[in-house]
C-alpha cells in the first residue's frame, strides 16, 4: 500500500496534502504546547492522511484555497476518557475541555504553521484556519492537469474506486405503461449516479429493474380481450395498453359495488402466469417485448444505456427458494391464509410475502432479487433509486435481509430516495407523459432558435440541436435542488436561455467552442495548447477573472466526491451554474483572438480548460454538451 505523500497528488490536492503533512507535523512534535489534551496518542489519530480527509475547500475563494474547522480536527484526535475529553462530540468542545477554545486554538497553530513558496499564507477566521496557494503554482497545475487528462479530469486517476463495485437499479418503469415524471426522476437521477461512480474508479452494473409481473397483468389481459385492437397495438403498442389498462379499471370501478368479475378474472390469470400456463405468458411476453422496444427508444433519446434489462418475473424459481429460506428461519407467521412477516417490534407493520391463493407479492420478489443479485454481482454497495413513496418498503426489505442473516445484502444496500414533480403537463394543461413534454420541450428551443436567423443557418442539424437543448432544460430543472425536494415543474425555466437553466449551460458551452473553432485557424491546438511540452507561459493569465476561473476548475474532484457521497446531483449542477458564470466573465474582460501570441496562447488554454471542465460536469449530469446553437 503506497503511503500518504503529497507528492502522490496534482493541483489543490497537492495543497490540501501540504497542508495535512505540515500539521500532522505540528501536532507530532509541538501538540503539547498547544494544549495538553493534544498526547502522543492523539497526535498519532492525527497523521497526515487523516487531516487531508478534512481538509476542506472554503465557500469562498476570499478564504483561500483550503480551510480546515478546529472542532473537526480535534474530533479526529478523540481521545475518550482523556480528562480534557475535547472531541467526544463537537458539540461538547468548550474553554474547560481544551483549556482555551477551539478559535485560541486555530490561532496558536497558525502562529507556527510555515509559509512557503506554494502555501504563501495561513491565516485564523474564528474556528478556521485558512490556507492560500501560489496563484501561479495552482494556474499551472490545474490548467496542465485539465489539457491532459480532458474528459478524464476530475477522475484523479479513478482511485477512490479502484477495485470495488457497485450496482445502481434505476428507473424500472411498469411493463405497458408510458414512461410519466416519476420515472424520469428515477432515471436521471439513477444515472447521475452511476456516471460520478464510474468517474471516480467504481466498476459499475447499471439495472433497469422492470415492473413486469402481477395482478395488473391479468388485468391488462382481461382488458385486452374487451377493448384490445391488433392495429393499434401494433401502431402505438404503449399508448394502446395503457388506453386499455385505464378502461378495464373503469369498468372494474363502476362494477364494484356489485360485480367483482373482473377482479376475479384478473387473478384467476397472474396465477396461470405463475404456474407457467403457455398461452397466458405468451401474452404476457408479448406485451413486454413491445414496451421495451419502445423504452429503448426514449432512454436513446435520453442517452441512458443500462447493462442489464431485469425484472420481477425473472426471479420466479428464485422465489420459492426465499420463501423456503424465510419458513426456515421461522420468519413467517400464517394470518388469513396469507404468509406475513411481523416486523411490528421495529415499528414497520407487517409483511404480506404470499396471498391465500398462493401468488407473490411485489416484496416478495425484492427478496429473491436481492439475494440473487448479490450472489451474481458480489457488489460493494448497492443504490436502489426509487421514489420517496416507497420509503417503508426498503425499509421493510432491508429489515427482512437483516432477519434472514443476510447483513452482507443489508449492510451494502441503500435506498436513494426522492420527492415528486408535481404539474408536470402541457401548457393546454393536458396531464401528459414524458414523450409530450420532451417533444413540447424542442418545439419550444427551436422556436427561439430561429429567433436568431443567421447563426440558426449555421446549425448542422437544428432538430436534434432543439431536443438536446429541451432534454438539457426539463433535466436541469429537475436536478437544480436536494433531490428529496418535490418541485413544480416550470416551462417559463424551460424556454429561457439565461439564469439557472439547462440551454444557459448549453449556450456556454458552446460558445467557447465557436472560439476554439477560431483558434484553431491561428494555432494547432494539439501542438500549441495540448501537447505537454507546449510553450504556455500560464504567469501571464495574472487578473482576478482568470483566477476565479482557474479556482473554480480545481475543486472539481471535490465536488464529484461529494457527490458520491451523497447521491445530490445539485451540488453538480451548482457548480456548473457556477463555472458558466465565471467563464462569461472572463469571457468579457479577456480577450483572445487578437491578443499577440504569448497571452493568446495562455487564455486560450484557460478557456479550453474551462470547456472540457464544463463538459465533463454536463456529461456526468447526462446531458450531451452542444458545439453549435
Amino acid at each position: 500500500m503506497t503511503s500518504f505523500a503529497a507528492s502522490n497528488y496534482t493541483g489543490l490536492k497537492h495543497i490540501h496534502a501540504l497542508v495535512a503533512e505540515q500539521l500532522a507535523e505540528i501536532f507530532a512534535t509541538k501538540g503539547a504546547e498547544l494544549t495538553p489534551a493534544v498526547t502522543a496518542e492523539a497526535a498519532a489519530k492525527l497523521n497526515a492522511e487523516t487531516i487531508f480527509g478534512l481538509v476542506q475547500v472554503p465557500a469562498s475563494s476570499k478564504n483561500g484555497h483550503a480551510t480546515i474547522p478546529m472542532p473537526v480536527l480535534l474530533k479526529a484526535g478523540d481521545l475518550k476518557g482523556n480528562p480534557a475529553q475535547f472531541a467526544a462530540s463537537v458539540a461538547k468542545i468548550s474553554t474547560r475541555d481544551l483549556k482555551g477554545n477551539p478559535a485560541q486554538f486555530a490561532a496558536s497553530v497558525a502562529k507556527i504553521f510555515t509559509v512557503g513558496e506554494l502555501i504563501t499564507k495561513v491565516e485564523q477566521a474564528a474556528i478556521y484556519l485558512n490556507f492560500h496557494a501560489n496563484q501561479d503554482f495552482l494556474t499551472s497545475s490545474v490548467l496542465s492537469a485539465v489539457l491532459q487528462q480532458t474528459d478524464n479530469y476530475g477522475s484523479n486517476g479513478g482511485q477512490l474506486g479502484l477495485g470495488k463495485k457497485i450496482v445502481v437499479e434505476y428507473s424500472s418503469p411498469n411493463i405497458a405503461k408510458p414512461f410519466h415524471a416519476g420515472h424520469l426522476r428515477s432515471t436521471i437521477i439513477g444515472n447521475f449516479i452511476a456516471n460520478v461512480h464510474r468517474m471516480l474508479g467504481y466498476e459499475v452494473v447499471r439495472i433497469n429493474y422492470l415492473g413486469d409481473w402481477g395482478k395488473q397483468f391479468g388485468l391488462l389481459a382481461v382488458g385486452f380481450e374487451k377493448y384490445g385492437s391488433e392495429e393499434a397495438l401494433n401502431e402505438n403498442p404503449i399508448i394502446h395498453l395503457f388506453d386499455v389498462y385505464v378502461k378495464i379499471n373503469v369498468r372494474c370501478s363502476e362494477e364494484a359495488t356489485n360485480d367483482a368479475t373482473i377482479h376475479d378474472q384478473a387473478r384467476a390469470y397472474f396465477q396461470r402466469m405463475e404456474n407457467g400456463d403457455e398461452s397466458a405468458l405468451a401474452i404476457w411476453k408479448r406485451f413486454r417485448d413491445l414496451s421495451i422496444t419502445k423504452y429503448i427508444d426514449i432512454y436513446k433519446r435520453l442517452g441512458i444505456e443500462f447493462d442489464v434489462y431485469s425484472g420481477e418475473s425473472q426471479y420466479s424459481e428464485s422465489m420459492k427458494d426465499a420463501l423456503a429460506e424465510l419458513k426456515e428461519k421461522n420468519l413467517l407467521t400464517e394470518s388469513l391464509g396469507a404468509q406475513i412477516i411481523e416486523l411490528k417490534d421495529k415499528k414497520l407493520g407487517h409483511v404480506i410475502v404470499e396471498k391465500s391463493d398462493g401468488t407473490t407479492l411485489y416484496i416478495t420478489r425484492d427478496i429473491a432479487a436481492g439475494i440473487e443479485r448479490f450472489n451474481t454481482y458480489n457488489y460493494d454497495q448497492q443504490f436502489y433509486v426509487v421514489a420517496a413513496q416507497q420509503d417503508l418498503h426498503f425499509q421493510q426489505l432491508f429489515e427482512i435481509f437483516r432477519r434472514m442473516g443476510r447483513e452482507n445484502i443489508s449492510e451494502k444496500c441503500q435506498h436513494i430516495n426522492f420527492g415528486m414533480v408535481k404539474g408536470m403537463s402541457t401548457r393546454k394543461g393536458t396531464v401528459v407523459f414524458l414523450e409530450d413534454i420532451l417533444k413540447e420541450a424542442a418545439e419550444t428551443m427551436h422556436t427561439v432558435m430561429k429567433g436568431n436567423e443567421e447563426k440558426y443557418k449555421q446549425i448542422e442539424d437544428p432538430d436534434a440541436i432543439a431536443d438536446i437543448l429541451g432534454i438539457s432544460a426539463v433535466m436541469i430543472q429537475d436536478m437544480s435542488s436536494r433531490r428529496i425536494r418535490g418541485y413544480d415543474f416550470d416551462w417559463r425555466r424551460i424556454t429561457s436561455f439565461e439564469g439557472d437553466t439547462g440551454p444557459y449551460l448549453q449556450y456556454t458551452h458552446a460558445r467557447i467552442c465557436s472560439i476554439q473553432r477560431r483558434l484553431s485557424a491561428v494555432l494547432s491546438l494539439e501542438k500549441d495548447i495540448y501537447a505537454a511540452d507546449a510553450a504556455i507561459d500560464f504567469s501571464l493569465l495574472t487578473e482576478p477573472a482568470a483566477h476565479a476561473l482557474v479556482d473554480l476548475m480545481a475543486t472539481y474532484h471535490d465536488v464529484l466526491l461529494a457527490a458520491c457521497k451523497t447521491s445530490e446531483p445539485c451540488g453538480v449542477v451548482t457548480f456548473a451554474l457556477e463555472l458558466s458564470r465565471a467563464i462569461s466573465s472572463a469571457l468579457d474582460t479577456l480577450r483572445v483572438i487578437d491578443q499577440e501570441p504569448a497571452v493568446q496562447r495562455a487564455r486560450a488554454a484557460l478557456f479550453i480548460a474551462a470547456r472540457h471542465t464544463l463538459s465533463n460536469a454536463l456529461r456526468i449530469l447526462g446531458l450531451t454538451p452542444v458545439e453549435q446553437m
